[in-house]
């Protein structure tokens, strides 16, 4: 949840790195928010299944930042996002770029979480952090 709040606290921010787990659990807790909402929606009432509609407009644009993050991870410019557009292969290769390791050490895009991170959580205030030397814990 820690991950999927985080990526919700960087709402419209399409700069920066974003690590795999931040990633794929910030999709994983929107299947499942979606499956319930459209699940219990479709099997009760019209009206739940409208307020998914309803979330998925919510989360368009941090969807879209935190992919935009995740692809700066691996370094690569975001507009990569735009290959899922091609029919067949597009959706392919960008579920590729998205499972791909982070690149290693900082890039263009910013530190490497995985580095700045202490225990593996990103630090209040997202990345970077002044206060958090490489191997991520606060400095006394």
């Amino acid at each position: 949840m820690q991950w999927y709040l985080q990526a919700l606290r960087s709402y419209a921010d399409f700069s920066g790195r974003a690590r795999r787990k931040e990633y794929w659990l910030f999709a994983l807790f929107n299947f499942l928010i979606l499956a319930v909402l459209y699940g219990v929606g479709l099997a009760v009432a019209k009206p739940i299944a409208i307020l998914g509609v309803v979330y998925e407009l919510g989360v368009l644009v941090p969807s879209l930042a935190v992919i935009w993050r995740r692809l700066h991870d691996t370094g690569r410019s975001g507009g990569w996002f735009f290959i899922s557009l091609v029919p067949l292969v597009g959706g392919i290769i960008l579920l590729v770029f998205v499972c791909s390791d982070s690149q290693a050490g900082a890039n263009q895009y910013g530190p490497n979480p995985k580095e700045a991170a202490p225990y593996g959580y990103p630090p209040a205030g997202g990345y970077p952090q002044q206060g958090y030397p490489q191997g991520g814990y606060p400095q006394s």
